[in-house]
């Protein structure tokens, strides 16, 4: 019971982390490994529990659904479904000790581009410029991460939109978490299908984790995600720090 109501309660959490300033993962994953999965049962779990939250935020996010730079929302989707279902299967492939050697590097990626925040893709575009082609291939690469681990990868995807589309964030949250649904989406079909799932640990988080998406993005509008932001960015670097000592 003790390690229900902490997956309860990190579920709501991370959900609602998601949908406002992203970063659910720092919670749910290291909660996962807490309560006794290996790491990769860990990974696959916590994917397929915030998965649903994710999708509750697109659904409240809906009437704000857009194509990045003129591209098609639909060709972003194809891309980033086939791109989520190539890094799932890559995580299923990896050795058990090799993810746990990649995982604080990993980690630490996820936990600076969280740091960068929303100025990352102002100061990139400073010095970088991409056409489509490279957008879409970047876009593959970013899902193929997503969904092998994907921690930050929502941050990922805007600062990389940013080098080719001038809108305010605000009006990409609503695409951010559709493509990051859809990378996740293929990957929890290829983790199912694997049994790479532990469904005890994964119901107890998911049902708050869908409260938590939900109404997470409903007062996204309305709330500045800038001290969640800064929490997510404290609790990012205490997770690595404490993989890296974990590992090493």
């Amino acid at each position: 019971m003790q390690h229900f109501f902490l997956l309860v309660l990190a579920g709501l959490l991370a959900g609602t982390m998601n949908a406002v300033a992203g970063g659910g993962s720092f919670v749910s994953f290291p909660v996962m490994v807490l309560v006794g999965l290996p790491p990769i049962a860990a990974n696959a779990t916590s994917t397929v529990a915030l998965f649903p939250g994710t999708m509750a935020s697109a659904w409240a996010y809906r009437d704000d659904l857009r194509g990045i730079a003129g591209i098609s929302l639909k060709l972003l989707l194809a891309i980033s479904v086939a791109g989520g279902m190539l890094g799932a299967i890559l995580l299923l492939v990896t050795p058990g000790g090799m993810f746990d050697l990649v995982i604080p590097w990993l980690l630490l990626l996820a936990t600076l581009t969280f740091l960068g925040g929303r100025h990352l893709g102002d100061r990139l575009r400073r010095y970088v410029r991409i056409g489509r082609p490279a957008f879409l291939t970047i876009q593959f690469v970013l899902s193929v991460y997503g969904g092998y681990f994907g921690g930050a990868i929502g941050l990922m995807m805007m600062a990389v939109w940013m080098l080719i589309d001038s809108t305010p964030l605000a009006a990409m949250a609503a695409p951010r978490t559709l493509l990051v649904s859809a990378a996740n989406g293929s990957a929890v079909l290829c983790f199912a299908a694997a049994g790479a799932v532990r469904w005890p640990e994964m119901a107890a988080m998911m049902v708050s984790a869908i409260a938590g998406g939900y109404y997470g993005a409903r007062f996204a509008r309305h709330l500045p995600p800038t001290v969640l932001r800064w929490f997510v960015v404290a609790l990012s670097a205490t997770v690595t720090v404490v993989f890296f000592a974990r590992r090493y």
